[in-house]
């Protein structure tokens, strides 16, 4: 491997590739900044593709009264909807009353505070239910006789860190994967980064020369505020670990659950990728290196049991067949116990000099507010005086029928899978409903000329062809078959255990 040097100039550099720096990539970029954003690994490697994957305003977070978090993040449940409607889609939760936990009237008016604090336009409102008169009812054990139903979202996390920054990119920026930022310095009025990319047959060593930055580098946040910013007072982040488990499907119909614990946490079960459930999540407080995470034995069973005190169908640690592990770098606010600290965020801005604006905290469904409000504090320090944009803007492939954001959109899913299954009628309709799920109305762009399944290419793996291979490693960033697999798409799921060489030795020959 050798190296070679390169030099660039910016008004914003972004360290960070999660899904907090490249809302705020997209945002800056969307206001007609120069943009860099590097990111050490593949985007969205760490915290952002190992949530519960939901837009959901946070039902447990009215219980230590974050009623202003709550109703934000109902607010923008709706936006995202809106933005992204194929990745984005309505998940109907399931709530059984467990005698001896929160009683039922606490629930009840947890959920019509949760059905009212912001305005619902794409959702229903939450009911009671009797289990047995109701499908849902069916996989539960039998002790269990009532509930109550609720409305929140479900998403890809990763992909939807790819699409802001795709939409980055087409609106100017230069997004690095797999680049450290080794050093920065004020330096003559401007910050000096010195950024290392690593590929496969070179290094890269590339200075850049920054008017701003913002360092949303999430669980690193803390010492990068500390390494860069000496003057500010140190932030103290908690790291929460969150743990999930995919095991065979636990149930046929299409709704969650979401479960209480005798010790207070909440847990969902999901419906995920059509064979399983998906199970999580834990919160541990986690002191070790945030780059070498991986799921307990204690969390393993912790989650299988919790399971098994609800579910008919019983499960132990033999049984899972994938989990996934993250941190949560939320600020110490003071509390003692992971689950009430909060998950909103903070800035620390460091304007002595070039600013750098520090963020920490934050969530998934928050993360374009925090980007806008990120925006709104450091552009004007850059004397741009553009406004808020993003929530009137599609995500890449969100136009689905209108190009801009439109109930239309949403409520009209299934017209356009249909639409699409009779356009492309020479592929199985299995596939079309992955590719539609995953790129939107940028199927069409990815499938250009293609007129019968032979125009796909090479399948490389089953499912997996040619043409899609090639689009998520010209235009969504993928350079390692990892990427491909667990982040642009969940086939790693369902593809035998050797398909990670085989995809490597594919890409080993694409010039």
């Amino acid at each position: 491997m050798h190296s070679q040097d390169e030099s660039d100039h910016c008004d914003l550099l972004v360290i960070g590739g999660g899904i907090n720096g490249v809302g705020v990539a997209r945002d800056a970029a969307g206001r007609g900044l120069r943009v860099i954003l590097c990111e050490k690994d593949d985007l969205a490697s760490h915290t952002s593709s190992a949530s519960s994957k939901l837009i959901h305003g946070g039902l447990r977070y009215l219980e230590y009264y974050e009623f202003q978090l709550v109703r934000k993040a109902l607010k923008e449940r709706e936006v995202l909807m809106r933005l992204a409607p194929h990745l984005i889609s309505p998940l109907r939760f399931i709530m059984p009353h467990r005698e001896g936990l929160r009683p039922r009237w606490l629930l009840r008016a947890g959920l019509f505070l949760y059905d009212h604090l912001a305005a619902r336009a794409l959702l229903p409102s939450s009911h009671s239910i009797d289990f047995d008169s109701h499908e849902v009812g069916r996989p539960l054990k039998k002790i269990f006789k009532h509930g109550f139903a609720y409305s929140d979202a479900w998403v890809d996390d990763a992909r939807l860190v790819i699409l802001n920054a795709i939409d980055a990119r087409e609106h100017g920026a230069r997004i690095l994967t797999r680049t450290k930022c080794m050093d920065l310095q004020r330096v003559d009025g401007v910050w000096t980064a010195s950024l290392v990319q690593q590929g496969a047959q070179k290094s890269v060593n590339l200075r850049v020369q920054a008017k701003a930055v913002v360092n949303a580098s999430g669980a690193w946040a803390a010492e990068l505020q500390h390494q860069y910013s000496p003057s500010l007072a140190p932030k103290h982040l908690k790291l929460v670990k969150g743990s999930h488990i995919v095991v065979k499907r636990l149930f046929e119909h299409a709704h969650a659950y979401i479960f209480q614990h005798p010790d207070g946490r909440i847990v969902f079960a999901i419906p995920y990728e059509h064979e399983y459930t998906l199970i999580g999540t834990t919160d541990i407080e986690f002191h070790a290196d945030p780059n070498q995470l991986q799921i307990s034995a204690e969390e393993v069973r912790y989650l299988c049991e919790l399971s098994n005190q609800y579910f008919e169908t019983q499960i132990d640690p033999s049984d899972v067949l994938w989990s996934y592990s993250g941190v949560r770098p939320l600020v110490d606010d003071g509390q003692t116990d992971a689950k009430a600290i909060t998950r909103d965020y903070r800035f620390d801005l460091d304007n002595q000099g070039p600013p750098i604006l520090h963020v920490f905290g934050g969530k998934i469904t928050t993360y374009r507010r925090l980007a806008q409000d990120a925006l709104n504090q450091i552009a004007p320090l850059l004397n741009n005086t553009s406004g808020d944009w993003t929530d009137s803007a599609v995500l890449p492939g969100g136009d689905l029928f209108r190009g801009t954001p439109d109930n239309e959109n949403v409520i009209n899913w299934d017209r356009f899978l249909a639409q699409a299954c009779q356009y492309y009628a020479f592929l199985p309709p299995t596939l079309i409903a992955r590719y539609a799920r995953l790129y939107g109305a940028r199927i069409h762009v990815m499938l250009k000329g293609c007129d019968s399944l032979a125009a796909l290419g090479e399948e490389i793996l089953p499912g997996l062809f040619e043409v899609e291979v090639q689009y998520l490693c010209k235009v969504e960033f993928a350079t390692q078959a990892q990427d491909i697999l667990w982040r642009r798409t969940k086939l790693g799921l369902h593809l035998p255990a050797n398909a990670n060489s085989v995809l490597e030795a594919w890409l080993a020959h694409i010039p």
